[in-house]
C-alpha cells in the first residue's frame, strides 16, 4: 500500500532513479512529464506491449479525452509508457506512476492493470483491454467494482469464434491454441475455448504455451500435423508475434484464426469481434468521468456489445482454404 505520509519522500527517491529505470521503460509517445503542465489534469498510461490492437486502444483513449476537451499539452498532461511485454517493467512503470500521483492511471492489458492496482493505493485506476477483471483480481464484481478501480473489458465472443471456424472448416476436429500461461486473461479465454469446443463440434483442443514472444514460432510449429486449425486468442504475447504464426500456417496449409479483428489485416483468415479503437473511446469516456469527480468503484465494468465479421480471402487462399459464400456475404469488413 502507498502511504501518503511517505509520498514526498518516495516521489523524490523514485524520480532520482529515473535514469536507471528509464533503461527498462519505453515511451510510446505522449506529452510532457513536468513544468508548465503541472496544473493540468494528469493522466498516466501504462501499456503492456505495442501491437495493433492495444495501440488502437491507446489511440481511442486519447481521442476520447480530446473529444471531451482534454487535449494533450493544452488542457491535459498525458504520459504513456510501454512495458514491452515485460511484467517486471510493468511493475516499474506502476511504481513510477504511484510516486508521480496522477489524477488517473490508465492501464492497458491485464498485466499492466494488475501492476498498476498493486501499487496505486488510492489513485484511481481505469483499465482497458482486460479480458476477465474478476479472475485477474482487479475488481470485487463487475456491477460494483469497489475501491479505486474500474474499466472496460475486451472479453472475446469465444462461442462465436468457434462457430465461425467450424463453418469455414466443417471437417475440422482438433483445434490448436497458442497462448501465454502467464497471462490470466489468456488462461480464462482458453478455459472458455475448452468448455465450448465440444458444443461447437470439436473433439479436442490442443494447447501450446509460451513464456515470451520469441517462443511463438516454435509453439506454432509444434502444432503442425496434430491440429486442423490454430486459434490465437487475445493474448498480448502471442499477438505481438502473430506474423510468425501466420507464416507457419502458410508454409503448412494450416488455417489460422484470431480472437481479435485487427489480426485479420495481419494475415489470419477471419475473426468476429469489436474494434479496439472503440474500446479505447469507451475507456476514454470513463476516464473523463473520473476527471470530473466520479469514483471508479461506483462505475460498473463495461463490455463491448457491437460485433463485426472480418475476413481475409487472400490469407484463406494462402492456407489452402476456400471461404464459404455464406461467410463472404455477411462479412462486415473484407481485407483485400
Amino acid at each position: 500500500m502507498f502511504y501518503l505520509s511517505r509520498a514526498k519522500f518516495l516521489s523524490f527517491a523514485l524520480w532520482g532513479l529515473a535514469g536507471t529505470i528509464s533503461a527498462g521503460l519505453v515511451s510510446c509517445g505522449g506529452g510532457e512529464t513536468g513544468g508548465s503542465s503541472a496544473d493540468m489534469p494528469f493522466v498516466a498510461v501504462s501499456q503492456f506491449v505495442e501491437h495493433p490492437s492495444l495501440d488502437a486502444v491507446q489511440k481511442g483513449i486519447k481521442e476520447g479525452l480530446e473529444e471531451a476537451g482534454y487535449k494533450d499539452g493544452e488542457s491535459l498532461r498525458w504520459e504513456l509508457l510501454s512495458a514491452q511485454a515485460n511484467p517486471a517493467t510493468a511493475a516499474q512503470i506502476a511504481q513510477k506512476y504511484a510516486a508521480a500521483r496522477p489524477d488517473v492511471i490508465v492501464a492497458i492489458a491485464t498485466p499492466s492493470a494488475q501492476s498498476a492496482v498493486s501499487k496505486a493505493g488510492n489513485i484511481p485506476v481505469i483499465f482497458s483491454a482486460v479480458t476477465d477483471p474478476l479472475a485477474a483480481k482487479l475488481v470485487e464484481s463487475v456491477e460494483k467494482p469497489g475501491g479505486s478501480v474500474s474499466g472496460v473489458s475486451d472479453l472475446s465472443p469465444v462461442k462465436q469464434h468457434l462457430a465461425l471456424i467450424k463453418e469455414i472448416l466443417p471437417e475440422a476436429e482438433t483445434l490448436g491454441v497458442i497462448y501465454s500461461a502467464g497471462e490470466d486473461n489468456s488462461v480464462s479465454l482458453v478455459n472458455l475455448v475448452k468448455e465450448n469446443a465440444s458444443e461447437a463440434g470439436f473433439n479436442e483442443v490442443r494447447e501450446a504455451t509460451v513464456a515470451s514472444s520469441s517462443e511463438v514460432a516454435t509453439a506454432a510449429r509444434s502444432l503442425v500435423g496434430s491440429v486442423d486449425a490454430i486459434y490465437v486468442p487475445t493474448d498480448n504475447t502471442v499477438v505481438s508475434a502473430l506474423e510468425s504464426v501466420v507464416q507457419v500456417g502458410k508454409e503448412n496449409s494450416l488455417p489460422v484464426f484470431s480472437g481479435d479483428t485487427d489480426s485479420v489485416e495481419r494475415g489470419v483468415i477471419a475473426s468476429i469481434g469489436f474494434n479496439y479503437y472503440d474500446i479505447g473511446i469507451q475507456t476514454g469516456e470513463m476516464v473523463v468521468k473520473i476527471l470530473k469527480g466520479a469514483r471508479p468503484g461506483d462505475l460498473p465494468v463495461e463490455f463491448a456489445n457491437v460485433l463485426r465479421l472480418y475476413i481475409n480471402p487472400s490469407a484463406a487462399e494462402s492456407m489452402g482454404v476456400t471461404l464459404p459464400e455464406s461467410v463472404i456475404e455477411r462479412a462486415d469488413e473484407t481485407v483485400q
